[in-house]
């Protein structure tokens, strides 16, 4: 069974920084896009950052660009985003995501087996 466990979450003052972590069991990790997203309440889940197999690429949304960033170690089946600056609209529920094919690393349809989230709270 395919299991995708994040952590590190938090309550943060704003300008701190917080790294999370996703471990995934069940699936060959190396094999997949890794991506996180987000979902503030009353928010649809949005996009926050993406990783490919081999680490070559990566892709951030603009509104995370030199703040946060992603990683994977694929000895240890992690991915990780390291958030640093973070401001209180940061504040959402984090989930990772696998993604075994396709081009669309922004869009939450295209990923296979989803986390089951971890809250980032940002205080102004």
């Amino acid at each position: 069974q395919v299991q995708l466990v994040e952590s590190g979450g938090g309550l943060v003052q704003a300008g701190g920084s917080l790294r999370l972590s996703c471990a995934a069991s069940g699936l060959t990790f190396r094999r997949y896009v890794m991506g996180w997203f987000r979902q503030a309440p009353g928010k649809e889940r949005g996009f926050v950052a993406a990783i490919n197999w081999g680490a070559s690429r990566t892709y951030y949304a603009d509104s995370v660009k030199g703040r946060f960033t992603i990683s994977r170690d694929n000895a240890k089946n992690t991915v990780y985003l390291q958030m640093n600056s973070l401001k209180p609209e940061d504040t959402a529920v984090y989930y990772c995501g696998a993604d075994r094919g396709g081009s669309s690393w922004y869009n939450s349809g295209e990923y296979d087996y989803w986390g089951q989230g971890t809250q980032v709270t940002v205080s102004s």
